[in-house]
Order: C-alpha cells, then structure tokens, then sequence
C-alpha cells in the first residue's frame, strides 16, 4: 500500500498539510497568530522571558526592602507597606521567577539535547504557559486594588486567615499562586513524558545527557512536592470563603497543619530550584574544560538520591514549633545527610575541573562563582540543621542570609551563566566577553557585600521582618552595608539588561557550535529551524557531537537519521523505548492552536471571578473550561497505522501501549493525583492524631454506605478496563455500552460519598470539615470519569473512531484504575471513623 492509499483511509490524515513542505509545515504562524504556537522553543522562551520580568520587579521590591532598612528609625515606607513589599518580593521570586524560568529552560533545551522534535505535549505547554502568566497577572493585580497580601511568602496561619487579614489580601495570593502553580505540574508531565518517550534512536537512560537526568527528578518532585501546597492553599481559600474550620484551634483545628503541608512543598522546592541549575553547571562546565563530566553515574546517584532526601527534610523549617525531641533529632539527622549528595556533585565538579584547563569565559566566572557561594550557602545550611543552633538563628537573619546564600548562590549565578551560554540559540548572537565579566564582577561582589553581612546582622540578633529598628544597638552600620551591596547587584543586573539588548542589533554571529560543546543541541547553526532535527540521528555516546564524528562532518541538514521523510503532511517526532532508547513508534504533534490558550482564560474566569464573588461567572468559566477540554480531545485519532520511519524502521504512529507517551503522561498525573489525595489524607491523620477531643465529638459517617462506595470504587474500575478490551478488540458497541456503565457506576459512587456523610457536620469540627474535603476530591475524580467515559461514548457515536484507534479507552482505564483505588482508600478511613474511629 502507498502513502497515499494509506492516507485515504487514515481519518488522521486529515488534521494534516500534505499539500506544505516540510519546513513550512514545521512554520511558526506569522503576526498575532503567533500566540497560537506550540512549539516547545516558542512556549520556552516565553517562560523564560516572564520569568525574567518577574524576577526585575521582585528585584525592585527587594531594592525597596534594603532602601527602607539602610539606616534605623526609617521612614521611607511604613509598617504595613513594608510587609506587603517583602511579601511580594519573596511571592514573586519563589512561585513567579525560579521555578517557572527553570522550566522555560527545560522546556526548551530538553527536546534539543535529546534529539526531538518537539515536546509531545506541546498543547499542555501552550496551556500552562497562560496559566503561569494569568495566575502571575492575578497576583501582582493586587497593588491595583490596595490588596497586596501582607502576610509572608508562607502566608503562615492563623494570620492569613479572615480574622486577622480581613479583605482580599490573602485570596489574591491563594487564587493566584494556586492557578500559577498549574503550569508547575503540567510542566512536570510534560516533561517527564518527554524525557522518557522521545529520545533519539539509542539513546538509552544512560547516554542521556546528565542535564536530562537533573530535568527528569526535578519533574518528578516537582508532581509531588507542590501538590500539598495546592491542597493547603485550597484549604485555607476554603475556610476563608466558607468559614470550614480547617485551621481553627476552637474546632479542632491546628495552624502547624498548615506550615506541614506549606513544607512539604516548601523544603523539596529548595532542591526543585538547585537542581536544574546544578544541571546547568553540569552542562557547562564540560564543555570549557573539554572533558567529560567526571563520575556521570555517581552524579545520577546523587541527584536520584537528592529526590527521595528531600522529601524527609521538611521539619526542620519548623524546629521552633514545639516538636517532639525524636522529630526534632530524625529531622536534623535527615538535614545533615542531604548533604552527602550534594557534596558528591561538588566534588564531581572539582574532579571535572582538575581533567584540563578550564577556558574563563562568561559562562564559565558564573559556574565559579556558583560554586563558591552555594558551599558557603551548603555550610550554613549544616548549622542551622543543629537544633540548638537553629533554636538560635530561628527567624534571624542569619536564616535571610543562608536562603540567599543557597537560592541566588545555587540559581541565579548559573542562570546568568546559561544565559551566556545558550544565548547563541535565542538570537543567533553571541553576548559580550568584556561586559559580561563586569556584570559578573558587579553581582558577585554585590551579593557577597548584601547577604554576607547579613550572617553577622542576624548573630547580633536582628531578627527577619521587621520594618525598622532602633539606633545604636549594632545593626546600623551593617544594614547600611548590606543596603549598598544591593546597590551594586542591582548595577550588575542591569549592566546585563544592556549586554543582552545590544547584542540582539550589534552582537557577532555565533556559527555551528560556537562553544565547542559535545552535546545535540549544537548539532544545527544557532537559531535552529523549527523542526529541530530533519533527520533524528542515532546517538552512540553521551557527547555525540565530540564522539560520533559522522556528525561534524557534514552539513546539519544532511545527517542521515531517522523520520528522514514526511508522512500525512504532519508533525511528528521519534517516540522511544523509556529505558533502552530504540524507536517504537512515531509520535504525531498538534500544529498551532487556540484551544490550549482558551481553556487557561476560562479557568481564569474561574478562578478570578472567586475574588469578586461572582460565582455565575465561576460557573460560566467552569463550563468554558470543559468546552476547551472537549475541543483538545475531539479530533481524529491517529493511531491504528504503520509508517515507514527510516533507518529499516516502519513503525506505528501513537502506539498504543504501556511503554508509549500518552500512558506515561497518565502516570504522571496520577501521581499528582495521588499526592493530592495524600495530603488531604495526611491533613485528617494529622488532626485525627493531635486533637483527639474533636475527633470523638465529630459525628460518625454512615457504615453501609461507606462499604458501598468503596465498593462502587472497584466497579468503576472494573467496567472501565471492560470497555478497554472491548475497544481494543474493535467492538465498539459494547465498548459504549460499558461506557455507560461505567459513567453510571462513576456518578452513583459519587453520590455514595454525600450520603456516606450526611452525620458529618463539615462546620462542626475540623476533622469533619477534613473528611468532606477528602471525599470532595475523590467525587471530583469521579466526575473526571463520568466525563471522559461519556465523551468516549459520543466519540464512538459520531463514527470519530475507527478500528485500532482505542487510545482514549486504553488512558481512561488507567485513570479509573487509580481513581478507584483512591476511592476505595477513601471510603476505606471513613468506614475506620465509622466503626469507632472517631465518636
């Protein structure tokens, strides 16, 4: 069969150009149309470019902050300024800057390195993109409106609550840094699917380049350490909205319930933001010195290990909270060990260092200067993992001066440096040498000169926070100090503002690999097509450009690789075995589309329209958002054919399959799920636990109806992997009528919850308001399932399917599987409470 009959009966074919060549079809859209890119490059550069405002206007606040203390008794700003100021400038640089403009980078670096095309998400990109700028917009609207949160970048209760900060204030963060930190998650799947399933023939988990592998654990922390922020924040916007009392000691509430869950997030964001600059470092330091990394494996180890460390280290932010003294030593003990590998990557950096003579480039001053501050930063931090000590510097400035030490030291030093280094790819232009060390020189000593002398401002004493303070009790002439070394940052920032518009006009070009670097993204001249790759090159070795000289050799456009030919007029991308790297099918894009950017505005409106307390207009946003969501999914399928790929290869497209990208993707969400659905568990344990009186006068749930819903859980998980085999088999009747089913069973299991607690007054008590909110979420999960199984149905309908083509069954089954299983947990504790647990 040809192509050509092949594409006369493939419904795929038709969301296709075949009618375009290959570079235009890979065209970005011209004018306004632009907004409607998917392009991994394009969503990249605008993460990071927002990222960037961001981190200027929390710059100036910051500037605000050291203008206000550079002298005591000041009155440039007043009290409640002040605390918005400082509250705004942390928000801005934790939430809006250092994680988002780190994922622009792996956004766009991480396709080229691995030899793709493209994401193979890029619709999920395009859409979390707007949501990170719409949640940002949110945030700082609050000046407009005089309600800046004023509360802390950790929003601690109970001050964050309504009785102490009345009005908008707190609502704006919540609304805002929850909505932005969708992009967080989204990223994360995105990224992890990416990662995993589209990687250049042979290139196996261990020829993978080592910033990948940093990419791939911040991912995955990333899918469990932010979700018991968006839990604690919906919790908290809850109480306030609703007045549950989540929070409230009166009804058995605990405010440490949510400094728990604020680090749970909190500290794992710590190592969320160091790694994928320490992979950065990884990356550059390499190519200057002109050998290898020194100890890829023991750096892998390190860096997986570092995952699972940091999880465990979330106390020791609260070590003045009263905790039992074996919490306090289990948590200073697991403080003191994620030292270890961190320090493995130190000394790789140093062996790697020691292998040749490092050129000082730009670049190169930045890794330097990264690793000079962060030890420092490291040393501290092993201090302050003592708890006697920590008893000590608890809310000092001490702790000011080791975040910054560890957060602008172990990220903003190599961002700067990859700037430098990957500014060839932005613009085709390479930044000035000669400018360039003088912005380093200027940030280097600038940081140095404001947050060293802060160790010493916080060991006489000052405590963080404060708007001013009195004269002559030793903190003046250190603050003044401080205050001008902020001065000189700010100068260096600004010097780099200026290096980098001048060199877009009047910068050289920079050529094919201008750096001498041995990893893929070089393989093109910069400004790479939009393509990536026209042929996807088999990889041999984790530097391929210093290793397979086939690739120098010749012109970039004339590698001979994989998908050397176009099919259907479409996008496509290699998809590969997660482990081994070897091609096991083709993997079909979207072209540019609004749907992405129309379905963040509608949670937008949803999400915005709660401060107003229009909810008419939450609802129409709710109904706008699933109108976007059925847009994205209703298309024709693409699975179901073969292609001839290159290389001997003829693979299927979209694969269905446990190893393709779509049911690692599923596996991603999951886990966000279900970490989610266990921090809302861990909050009920947590208050079951530490206010026992309000769980005996919290009413018990109803025992039948518990046992039923859990079982109604397993229903719903069993009829959904019916209808599975039943669409793989192409028997697409009964393939809907179990869909119908299974929507049923989804809906009544639903229904099973509300009656399961009818007893439990959610107002009554904290626990009580705890097990609604569990099993509010699990309804909603269930909901999911009602939806997707009914969509399905009408798919199967409208004759949208065709045999082979049971991709959108084969994910719902895995979704139902693990909603199932949360429902069965769910319905499993409120039995517990039913029996005697609770009452």
């Amino acid at each position: 069969m040809t192509v050509l009959d092949e594409m006369r009966d493939y419904p795929g074919a038709r969301k296709g150009e075949p009618h375009k060549s290959f570079e235009e079809v890979w065209a970005q859209p011209p004018g306004l149309k632009v907004l409607s890119s998917v392009s991994h490059r394009v969503v990249g550069k605008r993460f990071i470019a927002t990222g960037f405002i961001f981190f200027l206007i929390a710059g100036f606040l910051a500037l605000l902050v050291r203008t206000q203390l550079i002298v005591p008794g000041n009155t440039f700003l007043d009290a409640e300024t002040y605390n918005q100021v400082f509250t705004m400038h942390g928000s801005l640089m934790m939430f809006l800057f250092a994680i988002p403009i780190l994922e622009g980078f792996a956004v766009y670096l991480i396709p080229l390195m691995l030899g793709a095309r493209d994401l193979i998400f890029p619709r999920l990109g395009q859409f979390g993109y707007y949501c990170y700028l719409l949640g940002g917009i949110i945030v700082l609207s609050s000046f407009i409106f005089d309600a800046a949160p004023a509360g802390g970048w950790f929003m601690y209760t109970p001050l964050s609550t309504s009785e102490y900060t009345p009005g908008l204030s707190a609502d704006f963060w919540l609304i805002g840094i929850t909505f932005a930190e969708i992009a967080s998650v989204t990223a994360a799947v995105e990224l992890i699917a990416a990662i995993l399933c589209a990687r250049a023939p042979g290139m196996s988990l261990t020829k993978m380049p080592v910033f990948a592998w940093y990419i791939l654990i911040t991912a995955f922390m990333i899918a469990i350490g932010f979700p018991p922020l968006i839990m604690g924040s919906i919790l908290l916007e809850t109480q306030r909205l609703l007045g549950l009392p989540f929070f409230d000691p009166a009804l058995g509430g605990d405010p440490l319930l949510w400094q728990h869950l604020f680090w749970l997030f909190g500290h794992p964001e710590v190592y969320i933001i160091f790694l994928p600059a320490a992979g950065m470092v990884s990356t550059i330091l390499p190519t200057f010195v002109g050998k290898p990394l020194f100890g890829y494996g023991f750096v892998v180890a390190a860096v997986v290990s570092m995952g699972f460390i940091s999880f465990g280290l979330w106390a020791h932010h609260m070590f003045a909270t009263g905790l039992p003294i074996l919490s306090l030593s289990l948590f200073s003990a697991a403080s003191t060990m994620v030292a270890v590998p961190t320090g493995i990557q130190i000394f790789a950096w140093i062996a790697t260092l020691a292998q040749g003579r490092p050129r000082l480039t730009v670049p190169m001053l930045f890794v330097l200067g990264f690793l000079f501050i962060f030890v420092l930063g490291g040393l501290t931090g092993v201090m302050l993992a003592s708890v006697p000590f920590n008893w000590q510097a608890h809310d000092s400035y001490f702790v000011v001066a080791h975040l910054h030490y560890v957060l602008i030291g172990g990220m903003v030093f190599p961002l700067f440096g990859a700037f430098y280094y990957w500014a060839p790819h932005f613009t085709g232009r390479m930044m000035s040498e000669t400018l360039g060390k003088w912005v380093f020189w200027l940030m280097f000593i600038g940081f140095n000169v404001t947050f060293f002398t802060m160790h010493l401002t916080g060991l006489r004493g000052m405590p963080r926070r404060i708007s001013t303070y009195p004269e002559g009790i030793g903190w003046d002439r250190l603050n003044l100090i401080s205050t001008l070394g902020s001065y000189v940052l700010a100068a260096g920032v600004l010097l780099f503002i200026v290096d980098f518009l001048r060199h877009r006009r009047s910068g050289p070009p920079a050529g094919r690999n201008p750096w001498g670097a041995g990893t893929l993204e070089w393989l093109y001249p910069t400004v790479t097509p939009g393509f990536n790759f026209h042929a996807i090159p088999p990889v041999t070795s984790r530097e391929p450009l210093w290793d397979q000289p086939e690739l120098n050799d010749r012109e970039a456009p004339t590698v001979e690789g994989i998908l050397n030919v176009m099919t259907d007029g479409r996008r496509e991308t290699v998809g590969c075995d997660p482990v081994t790297g070897e091609p096991i099918q083709i993997l079909r894009l979207p072209h540019p589309t609004w749907i992405p950017m129309f379905s963040a505005v509608m949670v937008a409106i949803l999400f915005g329209a709660t401060l107003a307390s229009a909810y008419w207009l939450c609802a129409v946003g709710a109904v706008g958002a699933l109108l976007g969501f059925a847009l994205w999914g209703w298309e024709p399928s693409d699975s179901g054919v073969t292609r001839f790929a290159g290389l001997g290869h003829r693979l299927p497209v979209n694969a269905i399959d446990r190893r393709s990208h779509m049911h690692v993707g599923l596996i991603g969400t999951l886990l966000i799920l279900f970490a989610l659905f266990g921090s809302v568990v861990f909050g009920g344990l947590f208050l079951w636990n530490t206010q026992p009186e309000f769980a005996d006068a919290t009413a018990r749930p109803v025992q039948l109806w518990a046992a039923l819903t859990g079982a109604g859980g397993l229903l719903v998980a069993l009829f959904a992997v019916a209808a599975r085999n039943a669409a793989m088999a192409s028997r697409f009747a009964g393939a809907a009528g179990l869909g119908v089913l299974t929507a049923a069973f989804a809906a009544a299991t639903a229904w099973g919850f509300w009656l399961t607690l009818l007893p439990v007054d959610p107002w009554g008590t904290a626990l009580g308001a705890v097990l609604w909110a569990m099993s509010g979420f699990v309804a909603a999960l269930l909901g999911t399932v009602v939806f997707w199984a009914l969509f399905n149905v009408a798919r199967k309908l409208a004759s949208a399917v065709q045999p082979g083509q049971a991709m959108a069954d084969f994910q719902l089954a895995g979704f139902a599987k693990g909603t199932g299983l949360m429902t069965i947990a769910a319905a499993g504790l409120l039995l517990a409470c039913a029996l005697g647990g609770v009452g």
